[in-house]
C-alpha cells in the first residue's frame, strides 16, 4: 500500500536553488521551458517548482520538497514516473543500439503490436505529437487533392506547425495565406460544420473524440458520414483519449473509425514516441509502392529511434495484461467524488468545479460573479502547491492509489477553504502575486 506521509503535507522552507535555476532557464531557454504550458506564467509566482526527480505519481525539486503530481507531464505519464517494466525494456534496448542505417526489427515488431491494440492498417512513428498530426493533414491533402481543413474549434491544440498556430492569437511569423486554409467549426454543432463542407473543399476534418464535453448521442456518427458524403477524410487526434479512455482509444470507446489517428503522449510513459495510423490506401502513398505523387509523410532520423519503441511496447504489454484504463477511472471518480463532496459543502458549486471524464479530470475556478477566474485559478494553484500537491489538472495515473488520493482530497478540501475566504473578502487579499496566464495570447 502506498501510504502518504502527511507530516510532509506542507511545503515550506528555502527555495534559493529554484530562484537560481529560474533565471538561469530563462537566460538560456526562451519562456525558461521547452514546452509553453510548463511554463512559469502557468504557476504561481514564487511557486513554481524545478524538478529533478520523479517516483510513480511523486516528484521532487530542486530544494528537496516533495510533490504528488496531478498531469503527469501533461497526461503523457499513465503508469507512473519510472515505471520499472518500461525503464528496463528501453535500457536493454539502449544496450543494443539505438539507431541502425537500415530499419530493424523492432520497427515491425513495435508497429505490428500497436495495430493490433488500437486498428488500422498502417503505422508511422514519429516523435512529437504535433508532427503526426501534421503528416496526416498533408496526406489527407495529397489523398484528396484539396487544400482547405476544418478544425474543431472549441479543441485547444492540434499542432505546433503553421496550418493550426495560424488560427490562434499566437500567430506571429505565420503567412496569412497559410492562415486562411484552415477553418473552425463547434463541437456538437454538426450545422457549423456542414456550412464549412458548403464553402469550401475541405481535404480533412481535424478534432478530437472529446475534450471536457461528452459528444451528443450521434454526433461523431455524423461526422464521419458527413466527411465522406463531401469527398474528405477524418482524423481523429487520440493524444489525450489514446491509452486513457479505452485500451482501442476514443475510437473504440466511442465505436467510430477514423480514416487517420494520431497518438502520443502516454504511447511510450513519457518516453518521447507519436504514430500515425490509418488506411493502407492513404498510409501508402508515403510509401514507395505506387504511382502517384510521391508525399514527404514523415522522415525523421530520430522517428524510430529504438529505446522509445521498447518503452512504448512495454506499455502496450502492460496495457494488456494489467487493469490500467479501470484504474485510472476508478481513481478519477474517487478523486471527483472527494472533491466535490467538499466543495459541496462549503458552498463552493458554481464556484470551483470538477469537470471531465474521471480518466482525465479538469477543474474550473470562477470569482464571485461566477464568471471564469484566473485569479482565482491561480490561488488555487497556490494553496495546492503548498500542501505538496502540483495540480494544473487532476489527471490521475495508475500510480495514484487510495491513500494517495484521500490525501489529495484532504489537502484540496484545505484549500478550498481559503477558496471560500477570497469569495468572501476579495481575492486580492490572498493572491499570491499576478494571475496565470492562457498560453494562447497575443502578448506577454
Amino acid at each position: 500500500m502506498d501510504v502518504v506521509d502527511k507530516s510532509k503535507s506542507t511545503i515550506a522552507g528555502a527555495r534559493e536553488r529554484t530562484s537560481e535555476i529560474r533565471e538561469r532557464l530563462h537566460s538560456r531557454i526562451p519562456g525558461g521551458a521547452h514546452t509553453y504550458a510548463k511554463g512559469d506564467d502557468q504557476f504561481p509566482e514564487a511557486l513554481s517548482p524545478i524538478l529533478i526527480r520523479g517516483t510513480g505519481c511523486r516528484v521532487w525539486d530542486v530544494d528537496g520538497h516533495e510533490y504528488i503530481e496531478y498531469g503527469m507531464g501533461l497526461r503523457s505519464v499513465t503508469l507512473g514516473h519510472a515505471f520499472e517494466p518500461v525503464v528496463e525494456a528501453a535500457s536493454a534496448q539502449m544496450r543494443l543500439g539505438s539507431n541502425f542505417t537500415r530499419p530493424a526489427l523492432i520497427e515491425l515488431e513495435c508497429a505490428e503490436q500497436m495495430l493490433d491494440l488500437v486498428g488500422g492498417d498502417m503505422v508511422k512513428f514519429a516523435k512529437n505529437g504535433s508532427d503526426v498530426v501534421t503528416a496526416a493533414v498533408k496526406l489527407a491533402r495529397a489523398y484528396t487533392g484539396r487544400d482547405h481543413v476544418a478544425i474543431c474549434s472549441d479543441h485547444p491544440f492540434f499542432s505546433t506547425d503553421d496550418w493550426f498556430i495560424g488560427t490562434t492569437q499566437m500567430n506571429a511569423g505565420i503567412p496569412e495565406s497559410v492562415s486562411r486554409l484552415t477553418r473552425g467549426f463547434r463541437y456538437n454543432d454538426l450545422t457549423s460544420l456542414e456550412r464549412l463542407f458548403l464553402e469550401h473543399q475541405i481535404a480533412a476534418v481535424v478534432m478530437e473524440a472529446e475534450t471536457t464535453v461528452e459528444p451528443l448521442p450521434g454526433f461523431l456518427d455524423s461526422v464521419v458520414r458527413l466527411c465522406h458524403a463531401n469527398g474528405a477524410l477524418l482524423i481523429l487526434d487520440e493524444m489525450i483519449t489514446g491509452f486513457r479512455w479505452h485500451n482501442g482509444g476514443a475510437q473504440a470507446f466511442h465505436g467510430v473509425k477514423a480514416d487517420l489517428v494520431t497518438y502520443g503522449k502516454a504511447l511510450a510513459n513519457g518516453f518521447s514516441v507519436s504514430a500515425l495510423v490509418g488506411r493502407q490506401e492513404i498510409m501508402s502513398l508515403g510509401g514507395i509502392r505506387h504511382d502517384r505523387p510521391r508525399v514527404f509523410l514523415l522522415s525523421t532520423t530520430h522517428g524510430a529511434e529504438y529505446s522509445g519503441l521498447a518503452a512504448a511496447m512495454a506499455v502496450m504489454r502492460v496495457y494488456r495484461e494489467q487493469p490500467v484504463i479501470d484504474t485510472m477511472w476508478r481513481q478519477g471518480s474517487r478523486l471527483a467524488a472527494g472533491v466535490q463532496k467538499i466543495a459541496g459543502e462549503l458552498g463552493l458549486k458554481g464556484y470551483f468545479d470538477v469537470i471531465g471524464r474521471p480518466c482525465n479530470l479538469v477543474y474550473s475556478t470562477r470569482d464571485a460573479a461566477r464568471v471564469p477566474s484566473q485569479a482565482f485559478r491561480t490561488l488555487f494553484l497556490a494553496e495546492t502547491l503548498k500542501r505538496g500537491l502540483i495540480m494544473p489538472s487532476m489527471v490521475v495515473s495508475y500510480a495514484h492509489s487510495d491513500d494517495i488520493v484521500d490525501a489529495t482530497i484532504e489537502r484540496v478540501g484545505e484549500a478550498l477553504v481559503v477558496y471560500k475566504r477570497a469569495l468572501e473578502e476579495g481575492i486580492e487579499k490572498y493572491l499570491p502575486g499576478r494571475p496565470v496566464k492562457p498560453v494562447m495570447r497575443k502578448f506577454n
